[in-house]
């Protein structure tokens, strides 16, 4: 068996037996071209199945160097050697190679990107604005979808909702005026948290289900043109129109609302512990690197108007 062969024989396994989306398919798939790409080099010649057989983990440290020096981050590295043992590891369990001794190689530390945050006036004003948007592109029911993202946009930076939470939600969960309760939220894992919500975020739900109509409890709370659950690709090109036609950056997703009502909190005082608890994270480092956009903000601040900074 070629290494070609072993490849095309890897991606229909992770295709046909473990269902890979398509996109994990093409991935892996190129990762492990590059990596028999590599060793037709290393070894001299295209690798059979004998000579993947005689791989050693200073094989694998050489590839992951190339590709540090071909300009590959520490993410994608380590995505690659993800691969690359999956990659080894069926050939193990289904064409009789050997176990290598790979399992202890640690591939790259990943940093995790610092969010994105938008300014407390842009939070607000992309909620506000997002109408606008719809009157500019014809929409069908322009009014309703325009409460409808409204209220979604504000329910995200209102409460610091994923917008995969927001969604999920029902008509027996909406957030009136009136009602001091919390929102119950079903996040990652399926782990329950009760956030607060704010008056604006009640009023402007409110204002979207004037325009919905009434239902059953147990429909979905934020409707798409066809009346089932709103997708998020819709959502998404809400907020696409609305931060184009406001010159807002292109960083400015549903998810950066959701980034936005974190940074803003810690900026205002709130302690680390409790926004862990309100963004549902499982891991305080997660929550962590809010603070480091926060000292990004004050360093610029710092720059811009210290007479000695370096400009």
């Amino acid at each position: 068996m070629t290494g070609a062969e072993a490849r095309a024989a890897f991606l229909a396994w992770l295709s046909r037996e473990r269902r890979a989306s398509p996109h994990t398919v093409e991935s892996y798939g190129r990762d492990v071209a590059d990596f028999l790409l590599f060793l037709s080099g290393h070894l001299g010649g295209e690798p059979d199945l004998a000579a993947l057989a005689d791989l050693t983990p200073g094989d694998l440290r050489a590839f992951l160097a190339a590709r540090a020096m071909a300009g590959a981050g520490n993410a994608t590295r380590a995505r690659q050697l993800a691969a690359v043992r999956g990659f080894l590891n069926f050939l193990s369990r289904h064409h009789g190679l050997p176990p290598l001794p790979i399992q202890g190689l640690r591939g790259p530390r990943r940093t995790p990107p610092i969010p994105r945050a938008l300014t407390p006036a842009d939070a607000r004003e992309i909620a506000r604005e997002v109408g606008v948007a719809h009157q500019a592109a014809r929409a069908e029911s322009p009014a309703l979808q325009s409460a409808r993202d409204t209220a979604l946009l504000t329910l995200l930076y209102g409460c610091g909702l994923r917008i995969s939470e927001a969604l999920a939600l029902d008509l027996r969960d909406a957030p009136l005026p009136g009602s001091e309760a919390g929102l119950r939220v079903l996040g990652k894992g399926g782990k329950a948290r009760v956030v607060p919500v704010l008056p604006a975020v009640r009023q402007a739900i409110a204002a979207y289900l004037r325009h919905r109509g009434p239902g059953e409890p147990g429909e979905p709370l934020f409707l798409g043109a066809r009346g089932g659950r709103l997708n998020r690709q819709v959502a998404n090109g809400a907020m696409r129109d609305a931060r184009r036609l406001l010159g807002l950056p292109e960083h400015a997703t549903p998810h950066a609302l959701r980034h936005s009502f974190a940074t803003h909190l810690l900026a205002g005082g709130a302690d680390l512990r409790a926004i862990q608890e309100l963004l549902g994270h499982a891991s305080l480092s997660t929550t962590q690197r809010y603070t480091a956009v926060d000292a990004e903000a004050l360093l610029a601040t710092w720059r811009l108007n210290h007479p000695r900074a370096d400009r």
